[in-house]
């Protein structure tokens, strides 16, 4: 499987409580359930107004058919190419 940034435009969301961001979580989960094993749900992380979610799918289409079930955007979807961390500079 590939893996994949989106960035989701959602006014606000840095601003939702733990009961509102499980219902989010229960929203996506119930959407990658329709899907199958072709697209995995990593994490996201929280910023003013957005979120910038990781996933492992098969495609990008799969990536924005988890989009329209949801109904949280995938304003940009960016297919990772390589990682680099600190460990990286180690010999």
């Amino acid at each position: 499987m590939k893996k994949y940034v989106i960035e989701r435009n959602i006014p606000g969301v840095d601003k939702l409580n733990r009961d509102e961001l499980r219902g989010a979580a229960q929203t996506s989960n119930a959407a990658l359930a329709k899907l199958g094993d072709k697209v995995k749900w990593i994490e996201s992380f929280v910023v003013a107004d957005k979120t910038f979610c990781i996933y492992e799918a098969e495609n990008e289409d799969l990536v924005q058919e988890h989009a329209r079930i949801s109904g949280f955007p995938a304003n940009k979807v960016t297919e990772v190419t390589g990682m680099i961390s600190p460990a990286t500079a180690n010999p």
